[in-house]
């Protein structure tokens, strides 16, 4: 998958959670700062893709397949965002930036690594 359907994916699983599970392409638009064009046509992938489905007013559903993706994306991106504050001293702000640029391409080790290191060097 590319790094724009992850974002795509991890965005509908943080509307979901805001906009109470209804979640249609507009608010996807809104939040993400794209066309409806755009997300339009990258929900059609996901689609495709097995990742989302359509349901009542074209509301946007995560599949099991897309919920295990966008929760994972997630769970990078908090770790990142975190660790990054952690080691650095930046804000959250900027920490989050970085970590969305390097949640997509971190090995799964590396996760584990940084997980392991802030479970023992947590306050």
């Amino acid at each position: 998958m590319y790094e724009s359907g992850e974002d795509y994916l991890e965005a509908i699983l943080v509307l979901e959670e805001k906009l109470e599970g209804f979640v249609r392409s507009v608010d996807i638009a809104n939040h993400m700062g794209f066309s409806k064009p755009s997300v339009s046509r990258a929900m059609g992938i996901l689609e495709k893709d097995g990742y989302i489905e359509f349901g009542h007013a074209n509301r946007i559903k995560l599949t099991e397949k897309g919920r295990e993706k966008a929760t994972d994306v997630y769970d990078r991106h908090r770790l990142l965002t975190k660790f990054l504050v952690k080691i650095t001293g930046v804000d959250e702000d900027q920490a989050e930036k970085n970590a969305c640029r390097v949640e997509h391409d971190i090995d799964q080790d590396i996760v584990n690594g940084i997980k392991t290191w802030m479970e023992k060097n947590s306050d």
